[in-house]
């Protein structure tokens, strides 16, 4: 039956498309979700529907005959659930982008931030019955658009036949960008700042892989997520650096060795107090509209170290760290940037690409090393 002209699932054909589609696969042992998304993507006219599968095993059958831009995931399901699969998928499918539906229960963050670790791009709350509301449409949709605009892979081939290297289809994560370095002189960092969204978990942890006890700066990251995924990310990062972790809440000194984790309420700024840094929590609004936000973080440590900060910006959607990395450069700290080709989104690291503002803009494994070989003996005077 078709859907009322009021209805907010309506396709709609008013246009013709003149770019190829974003091709979407729907991974759920439901068959009412799988419907209603099914009927949310085929409402969008630049998108159209790759397959859909009841189980993780089905999913990776289909997806190496029809390609997906976009991989709606499931983590809970009969048999092979979402996070068994998803290593498989993204082995017979490179450049698909895995987008996870998820509750925010604790033990559905703890398998979340697994799977974000695991190379999923992002994540959305699967709602409860009545919630497939306009507005989570609208949520869906949105990330399903950030995530399918998907760079060109290492051979420079592309996902699927449909993907065209124009600019404006991937205005936010171009195949190849050749951006001009800053080469203005920096000053030896006391602190490393890391500020990630989409896709910067996996890019997190594999760029911390690289670090050993030898550099013994302390680090403090920024990473968009809801709230109560916070505590369970912080964990998950203590693990995979080897580091004592602790999430930022205000007082907390900020010591060298150790990790410090943007508190999902509000941002990390850090202050100087009788020689040491501490950490002041602060909900004021930015201009990204995030919290936490990249920006206050940067800003906070450019005036409190005298600009003796290596920022990095890694994978994520829009511009958060730009304006702090601005006056970071202007005090004589340095910005750092994950490449394109390895982003699921490149948003924030492109940002200050395309602004001048990098001074190596690098896949995460490069940019773990080049931390180990330029500052592995560096001491901070943060404690």
């Amino acid at each position: 039956m078709n859907a009322p002209a009021s209805s907010p699932f309506r396709k709609g054909r008013a246009r013709t498309l003149l770019k190829p589609r974003i091709r979407v696969m729907i991974v759920d042992d439901s068959l009412t979700v799988r419907t209603i998304f099914r009927r949310m993507v085929e409402s969008e006219t630049s998108m159209e529907i790759a397959g859909t599968a009841s189980s993780g095993e089905r999913a990776i059958a289909q997806i190496k005959d029809e390609p997906a831009d976009v991989v709606l995931l499931d983590l809970e399901m009969p048999g092979m659930g979402g996070l068994d699969a998803l290593p498989a998928l993204l082995d017979a499918s490179p450049g698909t982008q895995i987008l996870v539906v998820s509750s925010l229960t604790e033990d559905g963050a703890e398998a979340t931030i697994k799977a974000l670790s695991g190379g999923a791009a992002d994540t959305l709350q699967k709602p409860r019955p009545g919630g497939f509301t306009e507005e989570y449409r609208s949520q869906l949709l949105g990330k399903i658009k950030a995530l399918g605009r998907a760079p060109k892979l290492a051979d420079g081939s592309t996902q699927s036949d449909h993907k065209v290297a124009e600019a404006e289809t991937t205005k936010d994560q171009p195949a190849e960008f050749h951006a001009p370095l800053n080469d203005r002189p920096t000053k030896r960092p006391d602190v490393i700042a890391i500020g990630a969204s989409t896709g910067g978990i996996h890019a997190l942890n594999l760029m911390l892989r690289e670090l050993s006890s030898q550099c013994s700066l302390p680090i403090l990251i920024t990473q968009h997520l809801p709230s109560n995924f916070i505590p369970v990310f912080a964990r998950q990062i203590e693990v995979a650096s080897g580091r004592p972790t602790k999430i930022a809440e205000d007082g907390i000194e900020i010591r060298r060795g150790e990790i410090a984790i943007a508190a999902g309420h509000g941002h990390m700024c850090v202050r100087r107090i009788a020689g040491r840094l501490v950490v002041r929590t602060s909900s004021e609004p930015t201009s990204s509209g995030c919290l936490p936000s990249v920006d206050p973080m940067l800003r906070s440590l450019a005036k409190s170290c005298d600009g003796r900060v290596l920022a990095i910006l890694l994978s994520g959607m829009g511009r958060d760290g730009f304006e702090g990395a601005e006056e970071l450069v202007e005090s004589g700290g340095a910005v750092w940037a994950q490449d394109a080709k390895t982003c699921a989104v490149w948003g924030m690291p492109g940002a200050v690409a395309k602004g001048g503002l990098a001074s190596m803009i690098a896949p995460p494994e490069k940019l773990g090393q080049s931390i180990m070989n330029q500052y592995a003996d560096a001491r901070s005077v943060a404690g």
